[in-house]
């Protein structure tokens, strides 16, 4: 596989958009910046493509060899996120069938039906045709497949189609309705075209519930894998001209719709596009970077943020003077190998039109955000390479699951505000404010590394993944987990004997009940020592088997029952809170966790973050502030020299908001 010698800096660019005479001023603009590659061909399908069977490459063509002689490394896309009019027009089948059960016409993007025979044969041509075209390019530096592929279809290709995938996974019908439950309501059926989408004219409730969670998790699985389908086709299709130039597509961080996991094993290189609101915590910003990383345990592609602001949120601020920089340190620091931008030059029209960009509508380099970049440019130009070998080595995992995801927001209570992704933060806030390195990993990974495991609401517990948390805990191992955990099987059907099923020896209690707390409703919380804080969103009922109790309710009519928990399973432990804790209890629970570990903090208490990618030469530590207040750099810095401005860290030295410090080791 090609290996690419130097840090990737660059971002989106459509020069299609623009006149030639634009394309020379942005060549000398970008090079002031010290922009070094360059993503193009996203959406020009219909630009390459006018008609069924013809082609104009001409436009291409002059863009490539532009590049090629500039010396800029390019990632090509393939243009098929978006279908031309034409296509639209003489197949109708190839647009999206939404859950309403309306059939789109032309326009948007992300508009084809992932089932559809007639999408998948003109997409893999094209990516074909790109590909014995420019695969021998020495400048191309990656293929970059579709664009955040997303979405759902519920068309009748898909119809016929989720069918076949149900053959495939069940086997019979027999196992299908037991799968599913189909007894309740009397839904049995007999026929493999009985079977019906879980859309709004038939299970769906409306797009987030369903009155069959069995079916609709599965058709998410389903979408995901149809998706998975047209990558892996397009893949292998350029593959056919180019073996050696990494492929990848651009995910979207917790995207909830996909599979990541399963994707990853199917990409060369994991690139996400990074796009914080403006008040997204930067914990939660990290936590996303972890989890790209996290994907195949190794560095990946920033391949878009934007230099300034968004267009699409509902409230679109610029970032402060420094907030680019200390932000792409960020991405750096948690794995990236490359900062890109969304877009190098600002779009002159539609729905993207205030969409920052490196070159403002202004046209000019006279501009904040264009010094911003090019300081970001030219600090990465003499440093990037001796980056690249580097990654996070990390004591702690943290397990994230789509099928969890899936079937916990799909389940029918107990409280409506119980979220996936934000049961994960809470967890790992704890450990990015101590900067402790977590890495996101699946469920069916291999634990031994790890000191340390978390699966907070593991609602869901596939075959064999007790057996494998099990082995990993005998051996030695910690675990932490939680309420809402060892509910269900893979179809979301409950298992019969207790909560926390097959988890309930490992965590030597059972749960009784599992009571809601609406968001004015509170536990008051006593732990053994005499501290005392809250519990909300759910009360499980606990009752102890071979656990001990850490901290109990101090209200409600379960007053005095176990909160939190600990069992000694063989060698290892295992931590279980029936509540959603307090920071405070969280972290007086996560503090007595990690004293049973080898897991040492590197770096005292800080608002700083604080983070290291080590390699076998050297290590980098990159200290960023993202508070509103000058902070003091840990005492243990003094005297060494930040490696981005060849500075003397001195005692009491404050690092002002959005500044960064790298040290080499």
């Amino acid at each position: 596989m090609k290996e690419i010698q130097h840090f990737l800096y660059g971002g989106d660019y459509n020069p299609n958009q623009w006149d030639r005479a634009t394309w020379k001023e942005d060549m000398v603009y970008f090079k002031d910046a010290r922009i070094n590659s360059a993503t193009v061909n996203v959406f020009s399908w219909a630009k390459i493509q006018p008609s069924e069977h013809e082609y104009d490459f001409s436009e291409l063509d002059d863009i490539m060899d532009m590049l090629t002689r500039e010396k800029y490394q390019i990632v090509l896309a393939t243009s098929t996120a978006a279908l031309p009019a034409w296509m639209f027009k003489k197949y109708p089948e190839v647009g999206r069938t939404d859950f309403e059960g309306r059939h789109h016409k032309f326009g948007q993007r992300h508009n084809a039906c992932p089932n559809s025979p007639i999408y998948q044969k003109f997409a893999r041509r094209l990516a074909s045709k790109l590909a014995e075209r420019y695969g021998d390019n020495p400048q191309l530096a990656y293929w970059h497949i579709n664009n955040e592929y997303g979405g759902e279809c519920f068309c009748e290709n898909c119809e016929k189609a989720f069918r076949v995938w149900l053959k495939d996974k069940y086997g019979t019908i027999e196992a299908l309705n037991k799968a599913w439950n189909l007894e309740f309501w009397g839904h049995t059926v007999y026929e493999w075209d009985e079977i019906v989408l879980p859309n709004a004219l038939s299970e769906g409730i409306s797009y987030e519930n369903t009155a069959f969670a069995g079916i609709s998790i599965d058709y998410r699985r389903f979408n995901s894998d149809s998706m998975l389908e047209n990558f892996k086709m397009e893949r292998d299709a350029i593959r056919e001209w180019d073996k050696d130039t990494p492929i990848t597509t651009n995910l979207m961080g917790t995207y909830r719709y996909l599979d990541y996991f399963k994707w990853a094993k199917e990409m060369d290189i994991v690139s996400w596009d990074s796009y914080p609101a403006y008040d997204t915590p930067w914990s939660e910003v990290a936590l996303r970077h972890d989890l790209m990383r996290g994907l195949k345990k190794q560095p990946f592609m920033l391949m878009e943020q934007t230099p300034s602001q968004q267009n699409w949120q509902p409230y679109n601020s610029l970032k402060k003077p420094g907030q680019l920089r200390a932000q792409s340190y960020q991405t750096i620091a948690h794995g990236a190998n490359t900062i890109q931008y969304f877009q190098l030059r600002r779009s002159i029209g539609a729905c993207e039109k205030f969409h920052g960009a490196v070159i403002a509508h202004s046209g000019t380099t006279n501009t904040r955000v264009f010094r911003e970049v090019k300081q970001i440019g030219e600090e990465l130009e003499a440093i990037g390479k001796e980056l690249l070998a580097t990654n996070i080595k990390s004591k702690v995992a943290l397990i994230f699951d789509w099928d969890n995801y899936w079937a916990l927001e799909y389940t029918s209570g107990p409280n409506k505000d119980l979220t996936y992704v934000d049961q994960i933060h809470h967890i790992y806030q704890y450990f990015y404010y101590r900067n402790i390195p977590v890495d996101l990993v699946s469920i069916d990974d291999d634990f031994s590394d790890y000191q340390l495991v978390l699966a907070p609401v593991l609602y869901m517990v596939k075959e064999g993944v007790a057996e494998n948390i099990e082995k990993y805990v005998a051996n030695g191992g910690v675990l932490v987990t939680g309420f809402m955990s060892g509910l269900v099987d893979q179809s979301d059907n409950v298992y019969l004997g207790g909560y926390p099923g097959p988890l309930r020896e490992l965590c030597g209690i059972w749960v009784e009940e599992i009571d809601a707390l609406a968001p004015e409703q509170s536990n008051q919380i006593a732990w053994k020592d005499g501290q005392t804080g809250i519990g909300t969103l759910v009360s499980d009922i606990i009752h102890l088997e071979t656990a001990e109790a850490l901290a109990s309710y101090d209200s409600n009519f379960y007053k005095g029952t176990p909160a939190v928990t600990v069992n000694d399973y063989q060698d290892g432990k295992v931590y279980y809170f029936g509540t959603e804790l307090d920071d405070s209890l969280l972290a007086t629970l996560l503090n007595e966790v990690v004293s049973h570990t080898e897991i040492e903090r590197q770096v005292p208490d800080t608002k700083l973050e604080i983070i290291s990618r080590e390699g076998k030469e050297s290590t980098f530590t990159f200290i960023i502030n993202f508070t509103n207040e000058d902070v003091q750099i840990p005492e243990m810095f003094a005297g060494q020299t930040d490696y981005l401005t060849n500075q003397t860290i001195k005692d009491q030295h404050e690092l002002a908001p959005f500044d960064v410090l790298l040290m080499k080791e």
